[in-house]
């Protein structure tokens, strides 16, 4: 993670005392930095950019630079200040001429705490955008019918946040899964509870061998699929192959559903972890309590996990996951990055009840009264559920 920090000083302050001032100031936030003066050559290159803005008369100086800013960056302009040399108020004039331009920006400024709390979260933040950046990621035949309000604007997400979209039809994996050796061998046969799913582990790894075929050709760094087509074409699920992909850092969602997945995908950059997909089952408004569940999850994400059938289908290979109770943060972003829902609690438990998709979590929202938008503004049914707390990076990012 990468933080530079760039300079601008009017000609009129002296030299010697600046430099005291800004070795001062610096070294009191307490992270790590390269400072790069008023040299804008490599702007751009960095998880996160800071202009430091030492003295008053700099405002020029902005402006000439500008261009060049522009033509290297799509990041807003975050401004650093102190309360010495006009610094605060030569950085007003310019995010207000910043405004004026149709151009996002911030200033820095307030207590050392503060302000070092504040270059944390923007650090994760450029971080994560780098790595969205460029990313390519995969929809297996068309979204599932049912997801009749999870469509996505490809155009949108691709100016925001450069990831590219590419559908790839179904009939393409399903020849490459009759092209794998009907007799391929799974790793997770000594936890087959029984002879019908030891079976069906074979079919399950078939297509997650297809599966590879087709991210190794594609070149993609993530994909959904139209999973339920499976249960009829091949009498098998895709949960073993999501499970596996997602612990490899391949995002791996279900059910063709595109926002689901790009969510999935920004989870991933924030945490480095992966996240599970999953929809309310039930939720508790008045507690801020809701029960999350579907049929698979990352196999890096849990202490341990057990093997059954598909629920809706009773056949093929379900995972249910067991992850350690702690902090966590559901998400959500829309198909248009237009609205996003992010929200920190406490996994309490994963349980089992034989009613519902495999692994099933119950967690507690921090703010309860959050719960209601489950009830009254949902976007779509799944979400997305991540270890530890990364709503003010989430915040950021959307």
């Amino acid at each position: 993670m990468t933080t530079a920090i760039y300079t601008l000083t009017s000609q009129l302050h002296d030299a010697t005392a600046v430099d005291a001032a800004t070795q001062e100031f610096l070294g009191a936030l307490g992270i790590d930095y390269e400072l790069k003066t008023s040299d804008f050559k490599d702007y751009g290159a960095h998880d996160l950019e800071l202009i430091y803005v030492r003295t008053g008369g700099t405002e020029g100086i902005f402006k000439n630079e500008l261009p060049r800013m522009l033509r290297q960056s799509k990041q807003p302009f975050y401004l650093l200040t102190t309360g010495k040399s006009n610094s605060l108020a030569a950085s007003m004039e310019i995010l207000s001429y910043l405004r004026q331009q149709g151009l996002k920006g911030e200033i820095l400024h307030g207590s050392n705490e503060y302000i070092k709390s504040r270059i944390c979260t923007l650090q994760q933040v450029g971080k994560a955008m780098r790595e969205l950046n460029g990313c390519r990621l995969g929809v297996i035949g068309e979204p599932s019918d049912w997801l009749i309000a999870s469509a996505a604007k490809y155009r949108t997400i691709e100016d925001r946040l450069g990831i590219k979209i590419e559908h790839i039809d179904m009939d393409e994996l399903l020849m490459l899964i009759d092209r794998i050796p009907a007799d391929i061998e799974s790793d997770l046969t000594a936890r087959a509870p029984s002879d019908a799913i030891r079976q069906s582990l074979t079919g399950a790894e078939r297509i997650y061998e297809a599966l590879k075929l087709i991210v190794e050709g594609y070149d993609l760094q993530g994909f959904t699929i139209r999973c339920f087509d499976l249960l009829t074409a091949v009498q098998n699920t895709g949960c073993v192959a999501l499970a596996k992909f997602n612990a490899q850092g391949i995002v791996a969602g279900c059910e063709g559903d595109i926002p689901a997945m790009l969510s999935m995908k920004i989870a991933q950059a924030v945490t480095g972890k992966s996240a599970f997909q999953a929809n309310p089952a039930r939720i508790n408004p008045e507690t801020g309590e809701l029960l999350f569940a579907h049929c698979t999850i990352p196999l890096d994400m849990v202490d341990d996990y057990q093997l059954d059938t598909h629920f809706e289908s009773g056949i093929g290979v379900g995972i249910r996951g067991f992850m350690k109770p702690g902090p966590v943060t559901i998400f959500k972003a829309s198909g248009g990055l237009g609205r996003h829902y992010a929200e920190e609690g406490e996994l309490v438990e994963c349980q089992g009840n034989p009613d519902l998709c495999r692994t099933q979590q119950l967690i507690k929202l921090r703010d309860k009264e959050a719960a209601r938008y489950f009830l009254t503004n949902p976007i779509g049914n799944h979400h997305i559920i991540m270890q530890g707390h990364h709503k003010a990076v989430l915040d950021e990012i959307l």
